[in-house]
């Protein structure tokens, strides 16, 4: 909150401004409009912020604090901050390289105001208008207290649709603080040069509050030098400037440490020079989402779009990037994170990519599971985002696990539900084909030994009774689990070689694994991660190209012996979803998206 002031703005009047709109702040928290969070990068608040935090120096060179520039002032206590952790991470002893191996940059960072090219525009690259949504010079001029009529637009099956205008008047209310505001509360000296109760920008010439004139629409068009500023330049320039300072002072605590590098969303990532590679051990880790379930909380299996693909302008028009039947769906998102896995191997080189989020909504349908304990949709949008990581080879962290998310607030942030846990859920109450119960086949008799392995299989199969017990050692199958079904998959553990491909058939209940291989040795197997919850102990089959195998029902994993070469691994577990993925016809996928045909 400090920065905020710092700044010098009022977060008491963001909300009757519209210079952010956030959920605790809103008038009626029951009614703040599904993700219309995501509009706040374009909203005055954020706007000023990222400009000031990665370019104060160029675009507001009065903004003096503590004898500092805001952007150096804001920075060095970020770098601190994070210098100050990791000193302490490495003082207690048994935290660093153990527990902590790695720190992630700023969370999904923007560009804020710079490479504006006209202030009273739209930029083309703004995707996400929802609500109101204010052009920059009227986000302006409604933070100082002036009445705008801005456009109203809301989230369509294709994208964002204008809807009409409405008056946005704060009455003379301010989201900058006012002159008379005391401000010594956090014990900085601000520059007598930085004048609170007046714009920022209007200080810098910008504007004149006198006469409400824009004066300089493309004052942050350009660089100092007279660079033309893009998405490029601000990633390659602002933004890695940032990131290297704060990647050295990291790593002047935590000398192993791994360097996440997460760039602005959806932007090209930048060109590393030789010296930044030289630190070694980044990886790239960029956010990906698809932003139409994201933002509409629906799973809609009939058409989707590609939106990476008209972000980096693959298609004459935005129709041609539509995508119509579950199945194309499927393969598109596969095909994006691919290309942006390749997109950091050619800029940022021969490193790791880690999608550090990715994830689905879980209150789709108005919070239709939640009524009726029918998670399907969940688990198809689930399904098809793992689907599409698995076949991009990806490694990921899911967004999220919520200890406190509940049906009425889910994630208790802003509207979002992300969780794959809620409170409030139970084990459905009837025999649903969308979601099945959650317990796992029991894996075995009591007593009976924990490992099984490739000569054993048929002696259990022939002597073990199946169970519906609840496991000792099931994992993610407790009360509270969401669309179980999909999340909880077999994966590629440790590989003698290298993985060419692999994937879960959910509907089928198979998975499958290609490995260009490493002939293992005796203690060091591949190992595989083959959850009872889709496998349990007694319908577990197993084909293998080559070798031997034995799985250790206590860790769930299954370690493989192999020779070198071309090997493939295939199981077969219990169908749980018992649904399938196969496509409507085209006519019904036309006829569900709406279309006209001639």
């Amino acid at each position: 909150m400090w920065t905020l002031y710092a700044a010098g703005l009022n977060p008491r009047a963001f909300d009757v401004t519209e210079a952010a709109l956030v959920h605790n702040t809103h008038r009626n928290p029951v009614e703040f409009p599904k993700m219309i969070w995501a509009t706040n990068y374009t909203r005055m608040v954020c706007q000023v912020m990222f400009t000031l935090f990665f370019a104060g120096c160029d675009f507001a060179p009065k903004a003096i604090i503590n004898g500092q520039n805001i952007q150096d002032y804001l920075q060095s206590h970020y770098i601190n901050a994070s210098v100050h952790l990791a000193r302490r991470i490495k003082e207690a002893g048994d935290l660093e390289d153990i527990t902590v191996i790695g720190w992630e940059s700023f969370n999904e960072p923007n560009h804020g105001l710079v490479g504006y090219q006209d202030l009273t525009k739209i930029p083309i690259d703004q995707q996400l208008q929802k609500g109101t949504s204010p052009t920059a010079w009227q986000a302006i001029l409604t933070a100082s207290g002036r009445a705008c009529e801005i456009e109203t637009w809301e989230l369509g099956s294709m994208g964002s649709y204008r809807t009409g205008k409405i008056l946005v008047d704060p009455k003379g209310t301010s989201a900058w603080l006012g002159a008379d505001y005391p401000d010594t509360e956090y014990g900085w000296k601000r520059d007598p040069g930085w004048r609170l109760g007046e714009c920022i920008w209007a200080q810098h010439g910008v504007w004149s509050p006198e006469t409400d004139e824009l004066l300089r629409p493309d004052y942050f068009s350009k660089t100092p030098a007279g660079q033309v500023i893009d998405a490029g330049v601000f990633c390659n320039t602002y933004f890695m400037d940032h990131w290297k300072r704060w990647a050295h002072g990291v790593r002047s605590m935590h000398q192993n440490s791994l360097l996440l590098l997460q760039p602005p969303v959806w932007v090209i990532p930048p060109v590393l020079d030789e010296a930044t590679k030289g630190l070694g051990r980044i990886v790239y880790a960029p956010h990906y989402y698809d932003g139409l379930t994201l933002m509409s909380k629906k799973w809609n299996r009939f058409f989707n779009v590609d939106v990476l693909g008209v972000l980096r302008g693959r298609y004459l028009s935005p129709a041609f990037a539509v995508k119509l039947g579950e199945t194309a769906i499927r393969n598109s998102m596969k095909e994006q994170l691919t290309a942006m896995k390749q997109e950091g191997l050619d800029n940022i080189g021969s490193t790791p990519c880690l999608f550090s989020e990715i994830g689905i909504p879980y209150d789709m349908d108005d919070k239709y599971a939640y009524k009726t304990g029918d998670y399907t949709s969940q688990t198809r949008a689930s399904d098809a985002n793992h689907f599409a990581l698995e076949g991009s080879l990806a490694s990921y962290t899911w967004w999220n696990y919520c200890a406190l998310n509940n049906h009425e607030w889910g994630d208790q942030w802003n509207g979002e539900d992300l969780s794959i846990y809620g409170r409030d859920d139970t084990a459905p109450e009837r025999d649903d084909p969308g979601r099945p119960l959650l317990e796992p086949y029991h894996d075995s008799p009591r007593g009976a030994s924990n490992t099984i392995d490739s000569s054993s299989i048929k002696r259990t199969l022939s002597n073990t009774p199946m169970s519906i017990e609840r496991s000792s050692t099931s994992i993610g199958t407790s009360t509270g689990t969401r669309a179980a079904d999909a999340f909880i998959r077999p994966a590629p553990i440790k590989i003698s070689g290298v993985t060419t491909a692999y994937s879960f058939n959910l509907a089928q209940s198979v998975f499958s694994l290609a490995v260009n291989a490493i002939a293992t040795a005796e203690l060091s197997p591949s190992e595989i991660f083959i959850p009872l919850y889709h496998f349990p102990r007694d319908k577990l089959d197993v084909v293998i190209s080559d070798g031997k195998w034995a799985y250790d029902t206590e860790t769930q994993i299954l370690k493989w012996w192999h020779s070198g070469g071309s090997q493939t691994f295939k199981v077969t577990g219990v169908k749980r979803f018992l649904q399938t993925f196969e496509d409507d016809t085209y006519f019904d996928v036309v006829k569900n998206v709406g279309c006209n045909i001639i």
